[in-house]
């Protein structure tokens, strides 16, 4: 074998082993893209379960109850009888709001 075959046999060599070396590359970078996904995935899936939740806030407190016309038309009655004992009021302007309040 001369010259010649043994540059053939050392390209042949040399040739098959970067092909190995570069499928063996390969395999070893899809690997590693799926564990780098995988990791991905964890630390989304953590990061998740670390963020607090909030409860909805609760509902608004009920308006109060507004007093019954019978309490609103015995409150108004009263400020116009304090409005006649302070002499602001006439008994005649006194009677004729009095009369208003009561027709409703």
């Amino acid at each position: 074998m001369g010259l010649i075959g043994g540059m053939a046999r050392t390209a042949v060599v040399a040739g098959t082993a970067t092909a190995v070396s570069n499928r063996v590359s390969r395999r070893q970078a899809g690997r590693w893209a799926a564990s780098d996904q995988q990791q991905v995935e964890h630390d989304y899936y953590a990061q998740q379960a670390q963020q607090p939740t909030y409860a909805p806030p609760p509902p608004p407190a009920p308006a109060p109850a507004a007093p019954s016309s019978s309490d609103a038309l015995i409150d108004q009655l009263q400020k116009l009888g304090a409005l006649r004992d302070q002499g602001i009021l006439s008994p005649a302007e006194f009677e004729t709001q009095k009369a208003r309040l009561l027709a409703g």
